[in-house]
């Protein structure tokens, strides 16, 4: 079932990455409230026009971040790179952006449109959510945008986050989640898996999958509904500053990532 979920979501989005290279715009549904309008007009003056094609986001995690010079970033399902060049800017140059994609062509457009934006402070990586190819208690911030509901193991990516993030770190999430009366199969009469409707999480069970990692001071916001019992939320939580260290991988046993910045040309 994880395998077949991880096809569904890289045929959709490596379309969706050819669409936007081509210069035409592409969405991650058809729900209303998801794309590129959600940035604002400076924002996107800042960025590639590729770059804001390519955003099938459903929210603006980098504006609810809270983002400062010098921090290590994370953008889960990193797409274009909207996000990640967005917080490449807020952390300055002695703070580093990661983006983290399965998607062999969204990474591609993706360090086109860094090595287009000049950003020397920006590293993107191959893998999936569910196994993060980084160091435990390595970065500041984890933000995503739209992502986490087309995981295939959702547990996975929760567990992933708490253990990367640094004891004090915290996550800025723009998600869709489902009011919590809905069942499964009344989410997916709302959309497709792909059109990140039909695997999203509740509000009780989204909150519950990040206290059950030992996150916490969470909190999901509804910003906008995006179908009938569909929400796209800000999710916000911290890692607690006297958090045990986490289990950090052995060399062998961390995912191996393909990574390249700047185009692909080895300046980071």
């Amino acid at each position: 079932m994880t395998d077949q979920v991880h096809e569904l979501v890289r045929e959709r989005y490596a379309a969706a990455a050819t669409q936007a290279a081509t210069g035409s715009g592409a969405c991650c549904g058809p729900e209303e409230g998801i794309g590129a309008g959600l940035y604002t007009a400076l924002e996107r003056d800042e960025l590639p026009d590729a770059a804001i094609l390519a955003s099938l986001g459903c929210g603006n995690p980098t504006a609810v971040a809270d983002l400062h010079p010098g921090e290590r970033v994370l953008d889960l399902g990193s797409g274009g790179g909207i996000d990640v060049l967005l917080s490449a800017k807020r952390v300055g140059p002695t703070g580093r952006a990661f983006g983290l994609d399965m998607t062999d062509e969204m990474l591609a457009l993706a360090r086109r449109n860094t090595s287009e934006a000049g950003a020397t402070n920006v590293e993107f990586l191959k893998g999936h959510i569910e196994a993060i190819p980084l160091p435990a208690d390595s970065i500041d911030v984890v933000i995503s945008n739209c992502v986490v509901n087309l995981a295939a193991d959702k547990p996975a990516v929760f567990r992933e986050i708490a253990r990367v993030l640094r004891p004090g770190g915290r996550i800025g999430i723009s998600d869709i989640v489902a009011s919590d009366e809905l069942t499964p199969d009344q989410r997916a009469e709302r959309g497709s898996y792909v059109g990140c409707i039909a695997g999203a999480l509740s509000f009780s069970e989204f909150e519950s999958g990040l206290r059950d990692v030992g996150l916490t001071d969470v909190s999901l916001t509804s910003t906008h509904t995006v179908a009938d019992g569909m929400h796209s939320v800000i999710v916000q939580a911290t890692k607690p500053a006297d958090a045990a260290p986490s289990v950090s991988m052995t060399p062998s046993e961390l995912p191996q990532a393909t990574s390249g910045c700047c185009g692909g040309d080895g300046c980071c």
